[in-house]
């Protein structure tokens, strides 16, 4: 197994460990798809001893045959293979019972609400990063490892800090804004500093299975991207019908149940005026969708909750300056933080559209490549 002696160097300074490399059990978080795969080979390339665990999170026919899946039929196999490959030690961990109470049932339980929620933000929180951490350390690893592109970086007072990747296309820090300091200690991203297709020729050149293998673009337990049908078979009457009312209170029509909406949609909306309309909020008692032009989706204060904060200074009424994401495929922008009674506020002087409860605001110290993420919350239905 051969390498360019810079990849080598990429990954034994995202580990950081003292000692011999030969010394420290490694645990890689092994979904199946190419960058945990990549990640387990090249700790495997550096001398590590590698453990690779999978993690069986949910169990649809479909997913058998289905590309772009995760942790589940295919992608348990492909995992298996590409240890096997590299003579790395592999287990399966059943965690469907634990997957199904801590994502799924949160995941519909927000919908019916009128959230919209992020299954894979709860995924990272209360399995991957809580559960199969605990594992990783039972397993007397020195380090949990995950293909997640994100870097971690080493503080001065010892602590470590989460920062945005090299490849900021692949940024996906706006999904790990939970990790707590001291979660964040003890994971190690060794791809946080190459570029996806950098990855994947890595995987060519190593003779990786799964060199070609598509991303997952779905929420991975929902086929084909389907959700209300998932929420519909668990939850029957979450499809309850309900109004489709103007911000001016005028009755516009009806819908088949506010699971089928979220904030800022314009289009499937079944009804028609003279200027184009936007879901504005969603009335999960009255079981109203309140639709209204864009200009209504501006908000400039957002109260988050469930707030995970990893900067130096702890939150106070004094305004401290951040720079806010409210949708993983937006940029931050200039915002400040503070705590506001009992909750905390972020303030955004531009405003932003579509803010919607149930999706994260995650905060970082600028913009760009090499920005430290500050943590964040989820946006409050309040």
């Amino acid at each position: 197994m051969k390498l360019a002696s810079h990849i080598l160097d990429l990954v034994h300074e995202a580990m950081a460990l003292p000692g011999d490399p030969a010394s420290h059990r490694i645990v890689c978080a092994m979904s199946g798809g190419v960058d945990s795969s990549v990640a387990a080979a090249l700790l495997k390339a550096a001398g590590y001893d590698v453990v690779g665990i999978t993690l069986q999170l949910y169990d649809h026919g479909e997913a058998i045959r289905r590309k772009g899946a995760c942790c589940a039929g295919q992608d348990i196999h492909d995992a298996r293979r590409v240890a096997a490959s590299f003579g790395i030690p592999h287990y399966v961990l059943d965690f469907e019972s634990r997957f199904r109470e801590a994502v799924i049932d949160d995941f519909v339980s927000a919908y019916v609400q009128g959230a919209t929620p992020i299954p894979c933000v709860r995924c990272n929180q209360t399995v991957k990063f809580a559960d199969l951490l605990w594992r990783a350390r039972e397993l007397d690893a020195s380090a949990l490892v995950t293909g997640h592109y994100i870097e971690s970086r080493l503080r001065a007072d010892g602590h470590r800090e989460l920062v945005t990747p090299s490849d900021m296309a692949r940024d996906q820090s706006y999904f790990l804004f939970a990790t707590t300091q001291d979660q964040v200690d003890y994971l190690r991203f060794p791809l946080g500093r190459l570029p996806k297709p950098e990855t994947r020729a890595i995987a060519a050149e190593l003779g990786l299975m799964v060199a070609d293998k598509p991303d997952s673009q779905d929420i991975c337990f929902v086929p084909e991207g389907r959700y209300a049908d998932l929420i519909e078979r668990l939850r029957p009457d979450a499809a309850e019908a309900g109004d489709i009312v103007h911000l001016d209170g005028r009755v516009l029509g009806r819908h088949n149940g506010i699971i089928h909406f979220t904030i800022g949609q314009r289009r499937g909306l079944g009804v028609a005026e003279g200027e184009p309309l936007y879901v504005v909020k969603l009335d999960a008692a009255a079981r109203r969708v309140i639709v209204g032009p864009r200009e209504a989706l501006r908000r400039h204060d957002i109260a988050i909750d469930a707030v995970n904060w990893l900067g130096d200074a702890p939150l106070s009424e004094t305004p401290q300056p951040v720079f806010a994401r409210i949708r993983s495929t937006r940029p931050p922008v200039p915002a400040e933080i503070r705590r506001a009674g009992a909750g905390v506020l972020v303030s955004i002087p531009e405003g932003e559209y579509g803010v919607s409860p149930g999706q994260a605001c995650v905060l970082y110290a600028g913009q760009g490549s090499g920005q430290r993420v500050l943590g964040g919350g989820f946006i409050s239905l309040s």
